[in-house]
């Protein structure tokens, strides 16, 4: 049986400084071939340092958080690594001597159990770029060690190393799929560059652009400051007008309105004497029209009179025989004026009838409205009263108006306010 000594980790120095970038996913063979280790011993000595050799390949570009770890065979995730040293980047990945890598693990960090381990390359996202192949930290002589290797075991040895073929093989196959991949997409970066490149002379063209037209903008716009400065400053004075002229049209105004009151009351001071007038010639007028009625009446009666006697003398007549008589229409020089010529002895009412009967004033009608006055009082200034009531006067222009229009007079006195 062989003697397994105690494992356990013993942490790094690096570790209490700052963990490295690992990842949870579980292991993934398809990027193992990016980092080649080269030199592998098939077991180390215990107590003493050891130098790790690696090669780039020729995509693989390292970064800054990449590092290299020692795993015990068997790990699943990176997140199980035994101890792990930081990468140095190359100075030019270009030259050849760059491809070549090595970091140096000191022996106190070392595992110290005999379980298989291997050298596994992580970059900063966590993902195995690598794997070295399996190898043992053991003397080259244990002869205090009594191993005794049963025959499972070396089955499970054959075993194991027939997997690890078979992964090897599986790794050159995922690498040449990978190194196709990986020109596809330097064709396809490559011509990212390209698309890149101008873009970036577009973007240059642009920016120059945006820089003229900000300065076209920068000036339009110190143009429209002064502009709108200048127009403050004509706004200003415009007020400083606009205020006078309105003082100077208050003023002007609050004249034409003492005018126009003035004129207001002279003309109603006229319109109220032309009111009397018109009363009293409206009061005169109807008294007149009454005086008129009655003489018509009385005028009536006595006509309705004349007829009556008229007919009585046409019967005394025929009564006496003098129907027959040739009719004479009296002269004024026989002394029969006034009497009917058919009667012989005169009419014995026509004193009673010419003594009675009032004498019927004339009328005369007026030019303007046509309407009946009476003789006696159509003097020449009464004319004149009576057509002053059919017009209205404008009291400021002396304008003329019918009555009939009075609206349109109030109207027109009104407009000589603005």
């Amino acid at each position: 049986m062989r003697k397994l000594r105690p494992k356990r980790r013993i942490p790094t120095m690096e570790e209490t400084v700052e963990d490295p970038p690992t990842s949870a996913v579980l292991l993934d063979h398809c990027h193992f071939s990016q980092v080649i280790f080269n030199s592998v011993e098939k077991f180390y000595v215990p107590g003493g340092d050891v130098t790790c050799y690696y090669t780039l390949t020729q995509h693989f570009i390292p970064r800054r958080k990449d590092w290299i770890g020692i795993f015990r065979v068997g790990w699943k995730t990176t997140r199980e690594y035994y101890t792990f040293m930081w990468v140095t980047l190359p100075i030019d990945l270009n030259s050849e001597s760059t491809k070549q890598q090595e970091v140096h693990f000191k022996a106190y960090y070392l595992p110290k159990d005999d379980e298989y381990y291997q050298f596994c390359y992580v970059d900063q996202d966590g993902v195995v770029r690598g794997a070295s192949i399996p190898f043992q930290f053991r003397p080259e002589n244990e002869e205090d060690i009594l191993v005794v290797t049963t025959q499972g075991e070396v089955e499970e040895i054959e075993q194991h190393n027939s997997e690890l073929c078979k992964e090897n093989q599986e790794l050159k196959d995922s690498c040449a799929i990978l190194q196709k991949q990986n020109s596809d997409m330097q064709a396809e970066l490559q011509k990212k560059q390209e698309e890149l490149e101008t873009l970036k002379s577009v973007n240059k063209k642009l920016e120059q652009k945006v820089k003229e037209q900000k300065d076209s903008w920068e000036t339009e716009l110190l143009r429209l400051k002064e502009q709108n400065q200048k127009i403050a400053s004509e706004n200003g004075k415009m007020g400083v007008r606009v205020d006078q002229l309105q003082r100077e049209q208050q003023m002007k105004l609050k004249q034409t309105v003492e005018e126009l009151k003035q004129k207001e009351a002279t003309a109603t001071k006229k319109q109220q004497e032309l009111t009397d007038q018109n009363f009293d010639l409206s009061k005169r007028l109807s008294e007149n029209k009454i005086m008129c009625s009655v003489l018509q009446r009385e005028k009536e009666r006595m006509e309705r009179e004349n007829d009556l006697l008229k007919r009585e003398n046409s019967r005394l007549m025929s009564y006496m025989g003098l129907d027959s008589l040739p009719y004479q229409i009296p002269t004024s020089d026989q002394g029969g004026a006034g009497q009917n010529p058919g009667l012989v002895y005169g009419n014995p009412y026509s004193g009673i009838q010419e003594s009675s009967a009032p004498s019927l004033l004339p009328l005369k009608k007026c030019p303007t409205c046509k309407s009946d006055i009476t003789d006696d009082i159509f003097d020449h200034t009464l004319e004149q009263q009576h057509i002053q009531t059919l017009y209205l006067n404008c009291p400021i222009c002396d304008k003329s108006f019918s009555a009939k229009e009075k609206q349109i007079f109030e109207d027109h006195v009104f407009c000589h306010t603005f």
